[in-house]
């Protein structure tokens, strides 16, 4: 599972919407802006921190000669040591910063939700965002469906192809 930075404001807007419309939250008046953007910063520090693990992982495949295929456990690790939630930890990772950022918000007015519910909130929001990646994943699988998975091809056509789907949807990561 992967933010995107394209879909920051998205998600956001769509939590600020869903956290004020249930009264789970009261903003100062005239600071649903000011909480959308707190919001923002959360979701865009975990793309910088995961963006910065990613090649803290990439660092040591190359310097320890280690093969590529275990860029996800040496990812694991350095996310763990770190308290950083990724893959499936990362929607829970995700709330608990969000909830975090709103207690110490001075646009937030009041909290009217204890946390279980504000992390159930944020997780359906999140979770409807971040199935772009799954989608993603299934339609560049279907376009190569002739090449064998797991070979040299197969991956540079599978970087290719998703490079090219996330241009067209407007989902390209910064950097």
């Amino acid at each position: 599972m992967r933010l995107y930075a394209g879909k920051v404001t998205a998600i956001a807007q769509d939590m600020v919407d869903a956290l004020l419309g249930s009264g789970a939250i009261e903003a100062e008046e005239g600071m649903e802006g000011e909480i959308l953007l707190d919001i923002e910063s959360v979701l865009k520090e975990y793309i910088r921190t995961e963006r910065e693990i990613v090649n803290q992982a990439r660092e040591t495949i190359s310097r320890d000669g280690l093969e590529f295929r275990q860029l996800h456990k040496i990812k694991s690790k350095l996310a763990d040591d770190r308290g950083f939630g990724i893959g499936d930890k990362a929607i829970e990772y995700l709330a608990r910063q969000i909830i975090e950022c709103l207690f110490h918000s001075r646009h937030v007015a009041e909290i009217y939700e204890e946390d279980h519910s504000l992390r159930k909130q944020m997780r359906d929001v999140l979770r409807s965002h971040l199935r772009v990646e799954e989608d993603l994943d299934q339609e560049v699988r279907r376009r190569i469906q002739n090449l064998q998975e797991g070979t040299s091809s197969w991956e540079i056509e599978y970087n290719k192809v998703m490079t090219d789907l996330k241009r067209l949807k407007g989902l390209e990561e910064a950097g």
